[in-house]
């Protein structure tokens, strides 16, 4: 049996830790104590943590802001457990979690590992429309780390476990934010680690909670892709280009509009060209957003959660290819 030890980066969330907390208390295993790390928080969250002293083994430590990165490996530094998880504090974490993690290790023994993440009955319909476009194939979810993802599985922070041996070799994290996650994974396989993905080790991630904070979540995820190409080359492919694909065409599709309105005022005998184009166009995007739409009715089996999925996955698609393409020219234009 292994003694674990939880990593919770907390930056102005106050909010957020007890419902964390909360469910950490009704684990079936055992064996854990927890670690709060305040990342110069001006909304601190030290009274709620120190409210459970009583029903958890935990301790609450305050620094200076640095990013959630260098939080967890001030948190690693204080660990006493042989292997550290780390969970986002907008997480809720279902009463097996340990012991499926546990149960898997004495199965399969990983240097470090990742679970995927699922929306809770109580989020609201907003929430789990985020979490579709968050984990949906047919977005950037089929990019990301699940049981049926798309290239090698690399763990993310929001529920990501290293061993001790993993700690003290690679030291953590080297950046602070903005795909420190991914960066932490591919440099742990690089130093020939085993690291895997256990499957029933799910957490309930709430994720952003507005429009413009997942706008800017995911366009943080588009820097960061490139971000790691500069670091990591091989580990860029073609999928990854596919959001600022849609992107590019997307503004193709607007401008065969705006031409076909323009060469029609104009009477140009460009005219029927342009309205070809911009009806394929439609039609196009139109398919798209329906099997969009299908798709996300069968998984979350709500109406309007369904409605909902259509507008966040398009959001997080323009949002990650905005980034992606952002990062590509700035670097583009470094190298020249």
């Amino acid at each position: 049996m292994q003694f674990f030890s939880i990593i919770i980066p907390l930056y102005n969330r106050p909010q957020e830790i007890a419902e964390l907390l909360e469910s950490l208390t009704k684990q079936n295993y055992r064996r854990f104590e927890v670690i709060v790390v305040e990342d110069g928080s001006e909304l601190d969250a030290r009274d709620i943590v120190e409210s459970y002293r009583d029903r958890l083994d935990v301790q609450y430590l305050f620094i200076p802001n640095g990013g959630q990165g260098f939080a967890r490996n001030k948190g690693f530094s204080l660990a006493m457990g042989s292997y550290f998880i780390v969970f986002d504090s907008d997480c809720i974490i279902p009463p097996q979690y340990l012991q499926e993690v546990d149960d898997f290790l004495i199965r399969q023994p990983l240097d470090a590992f990742g679970g995927p993440d699922a929306a809770h009955a109580s989020f609201s319909d907003w929430q789990k429309a985020i979490n579709y476009a968050m984990t949906s194939p047919l977005t950037t979810g089929g990019i990301r780390g699940n049981k049926k993802h798309l290239g090698v599985f690399h763990p993310r922070s929001f529920n990501m476990g290293i061993s001790r041996e993993v700690w003290e070799r690679t030291g953590g994290f080297r950046w602070a934010n903005k795909s420190e996650d991914m960066e932490f994974s591919m440099r742990m396989r690089a130093e020939g680690f085993q690291v895997g993905l256990i499957p029933n080790a799910y957490v309930y991630h709430k994720r952003r909670s507005t429009w413009r904070q997942f706008f800017k979540q995911t366009y943080s995820f588009g820097e960061g892709r490139i971000r790691l190409y500069r670091v990591f080359p091989s580990e860029l492919k073609w999928v990854h280009a596919l959001p600022a694909m849609f992107l590019l065409a997307c503004a193709g599709w607007l401008l065969t509009l705006f031409m076909a309105g323009l060469s029609r005022q104009l009477h140009l005998s460009s005219t029927s060209l342009w309205t070809c184009l911009a009806v394929l166009g439609s039609a196009l995007l139109m398919f798209a957003l329906m099997v969009l739409f299908s798709h996300a009715l069968v998984r979350t089996k709500r109406l309007r959660v369904a409605l909902l999925a259509v507008p966040a996955a398009l959001c997080q698609l323009i949002a990650y290819g905005a980034g992606f393409l952002q990062a590509l020219c700035f670097a583009t234009e470094e190298r020249n």
